[in-house]
C-alpha cells in the first residue's frame, strides 16, 4: 500500500515545487509549461543543423541536391573520424547555452542538451559500441570541478542505452587555449595531448566510439582524440557535438 502510494506522493511533491519554483526557460530564466526546456522565442533562436549536410562532417548545405552528399572541405582534407554530427550552429542561443554549462557551473543545462545531442546524433549512437566524453587534463578538470563533455556523455549514453566509459582516453597533455587558433595551430597544439591507458586497451579492440563534446570548432580536438582512440584499438570514431561552429559562405 506504502509504495503504491509513492507515485501520486511524488506527483503531488512535484506539483507543489511547481508552485513555488516555477519551471522556467534554460535559454532566458523567462516562464515555460516544464522544466529543463526552452521558451517558445529561444527555441526559434536555435539554427539547428539538419539534412542535407555532409555525411562527413555534418556541416549543412544551402541546396538540398536529394543524395548524400561529402562536402569539398571532407574532401580536400579528411578528418581521422568517421562523421561528425551537432545539434545546433554555435551562435547566439546555443553559444550562450554552451557557455553557461561549462562556465557557469549550469550542469542542469546537461540534461536538456544532451537530450537534444542523442536526437540528433541518434544514427552514430545506434551503431556505436561505447561513448566517450572528451577528457579534460587533470588540472583543468581540478580548477573547473567537472567536465561537461563527461555530464553530456552520460545523459547521451543513457538515453541510447550504451555504455559510457569515460576511462578509456585521458589527456595527458597541458595545452594551452584554443580561442584565437588558427587551424594549423589549434592542430599543433594538440599533438601527442590523448593517448588510451595500456588498461584501457583490452576494452577498446575493435569497438566503435562515439566520442563526446561540447563544441566542434575546426576539428582540431576530434581528430586528435580520434587518432588516439584508434591508434589505442578502436576500429572507428564518430563524434557528436551539442555546437558546431560553421563557416558562412
Amino acid at each position: 500500500m506504502l509504495q503504491a502510494a509513492f507515485p501520486a506522493v511524488a506527483r503531488i511533491g512535484n506539483a507543489l515545487a511547481g508552485l513555488v519554483y516555477p519551471p522556467s526557460c534554460i535559454g532566458c530564466g523567462g516562464g515555460t509549461g516544464e522544466p529543463h526546456t526552452l521558451c517558445g522565442k529561444c527555441w526559434a533562436g536555435i539554427r539547428f543543423i539538419e539534412r542535407p549536410y555532409c555525411e562527413r562532417l555534418g556541416t549543412p548545405f544551402a541546396v538540398d541536391l536529394g543524395m548524400p552528399l561529402v562536402s569539398p572541405a571532407a574532401i580536400a582534407d579528411p578528418p581521422v573520424f568517421a562523421r561528425a554530427r551537432a545539434v545546433a550552429r554555435y551562435d547566439d542561443t546555443a553559444g550562450k547555452l554552451v557557455h553557461r554549462l561549462k562556465y557557469s557551473d549550469r550542469l542542469d543545462l546537461a540534461r536538456a542538451l544532451g537530450a537534444m545531442m542523442a536526437r540528433a546524433g541518434a544514427e552514430l549512437a545506434g551503431e556505436a559500441d561505447v561513448v566517450v566524453p572528451v577528457p579534460l587534463h587533470r588540472l583543468r578538470l581540478w580548477w573547473r570541478r567537472f567536465n561537461q563533455s563527461m555530464e553530456l556523455a552520460r545523459i547521451v549514453a543513457e538515453s541510447q542505452g550504451k555504455p559510457c566509459d569515460p576511462f578509456l582516453l585521458e589527456r595527458v597533455k597541458r595545452t594551452s587555449p584554443q580561442v584565437g587558433l588558427s587551424r594549423h595551430q589549434r592542430a599543433e597544439n594538440l599533438q601527442g595531448a590523448f593517448k588510451v591507458p595500456e588498461s584501457a586497451r583490452p576494452r577498446l579492440k575493435g569497438k566503435r566510439v562515439l566520442l563526446l563534446d561540447d563544441v566542434l570548432t575546426t576539428g582540431a580536438t576530434a581528430n586528435a582524440a580520434s587518432r588516439a582512440l584508434i591508434r589505442g584499438g578502436a576500429s572507428a570514431v564518430d563524434v557528436l557535438a551539442f555546437a558546431r561552429v560553421v563557416a558562412e559562405s
